[in-house]
């Protein structure tokens, strides 16, 4: 075994990755994790597996920098792709990442995500009642990918006949950042990005005219700017609103479809969490642990510097392996298992440092009465066939997933 996880480590390459892979990536984490956590890929760039290397790397953002103008310069070209993923907030360095996330903050703070609570109820139980007519369901589609784009639809005020393309839009853009992509792919994320810019500036056009509530209406708030004057250029705003529903699209919907799945394949804790639903809290960020949403984040490094006895150079390319380092032991005993009580769990789903998900509390608000409350009112739900992978590695969700009620 030993010998075998040696081998996996050292073929690993992140650009021709197996189904297998695809299907459970962890053996192959841990095989990193143990033999190679500081891993030279074929490409020249670096895939780091272990937690507190990971911690690191977010926490220095002087050496480690999250601005991708010259990653993704030669992948993308000039494209609308390029544009888009080179003015949002996450692939940004201070102080220009400072300015923007102060910004998208206040339009995210406690007191307004508190203020969602009651809608968020509404919604999730209206898409329950319409799956008991229904009499079972597809959990992706009926319900964890209807939820994120409802709520990233109300933040930013879109009409209500106005949310079809904005699924589509959302996976075409982040597909094509994956570590490989197609022609295709990035024809469609191009092309996503040129039809959601093309929508925002009407939607934008409309709020200037007609100004929303600051205090619920994100957009509106993202327009007026600060007090102080400080305001985003359009260029900014426009993009910054695509970054706001793919942050908090795929990452929500992913969250509460692996719960929900991991629920069902550990029916020991899907039942503890049926009489004890207090515990939904620790759930939800185990839940976020064990398969974490988002796999793989980035970084360049700025100058020479050390990394886990590792010398890398100025300029080397790093991809932080969030669901390996979720998978640590160092950081998580028994990390394999699914406990959600679990506690403490300083997973990295969110990442740490400058670049912690600006939409964590409301990410967290969603899972915990999503999950909750279809566990209430379909406690005997079972995965009633094989689900569908997304067939991506930095997204880690699932396309399909077929449930009776029970």
């Amino acid at each position: 075994m030993n010998a075998d996880a040696k081998e996996l480590a050292a073929s690993f390459d992140l650009e021709k990755l197996t189904p297998e892979f695809y299907d459970n990536p962890y053996p192959t984490y841990r095989a990193l994790r143990e033999n190679e956590p500081v891993k030279r890929l074929p490409n020249g760039t670096v895939f780091l597996t272990r937690y507190d290397d990971l911690v690191t790397t977010y926490k220095n953002t002087k050496s480690f920098s999250s601005d991708k103008k010259r990653e993704f310069a030669p992948k993308y070209g000039d494209t609308p792709l390029y544009e888009h993923h080179t003015t949002s907030l996450v692939f940004n360095d201070p102080p220009s990442h400072t300015r923007v996330r102060r910004l998208i903050m206040g339009a995210l703070s406690p007191r307004a995500i508190a203020g969602m609570e009651g809608d968020l109820i509404k919604l999730v139980d209206g898409l329950l009642d319409a799956i008991a007519a229904k009499g079972a369901c597809e959990l992706i589609e009926d319900f964890a990918a209807s939820i994120p784009i409802e709520v990233i639809g109300n933040l930013l005020d879109v009409p209500h006949d106005e949310r079809g393309p904005l699924r589509d839009w959302s996976l075409a853009i982040l597909g094509a950042l994956e570590p490989v992509v197609s022609t295709d792919a990035a024809a469609r994320g191009n092309k996503a990005v040129t039809d959601f810019l093309a929508y925002l500036e009407t939607l934008v056009a409309r709020r200037r005219a007609k100004p929303g509530n600051p205090e619920r209406d994100v957009l509106t708030r993202l327009i007026q700017g600060e007090e102080n004057g400080e305001r985003l250029t359009e260029k900014e705003l426009l993009h910054n609103c695509i970054f706001l529903l793919n942050a908090g699209h795929e990452t929500t919907t992913n969250l509460i479809g692996n719960g929900l799945v991991a629920l069902d394949r550990n029916p020991d804790q899907k039942q503890r969490l049926i009489d004890n639903p207090d515990m939904i809290k620790t759930g939800v960020e185990e839940m976020l642990r064990y398969e974490s949403s988002n796999q793989l984040g980035n970084r360049m490094t700025t100058e020479k510097v050390e990394l886990g006895g590792v010398m890398l150079e100025a300029g080397t390319s790093v991809t932080l392996c969030i669901g390996a380092a979720n998978r640590d032991p160092a950081q998580f005993p028994d990390p394999e298992r699914f406990d959600i009580a679990r506690t403490p769990n300083r997973h990295l789903a969110f990442a740490t440092g400058a670049h912690q998900c600006a939409g964590m509390a409301l990410a967290r608000l969603e899972g915990a009465i999503a999950i909750s409350r279809f566990l209430a009112r379909f406690p005997n739900y079972a995965v009633s066939g094989q689900p569908v992978r997304g067939g991506r590695v930095r997204f880690r969700g699932f396309l399909r997933v077929p449930c009776a009620l029970g």
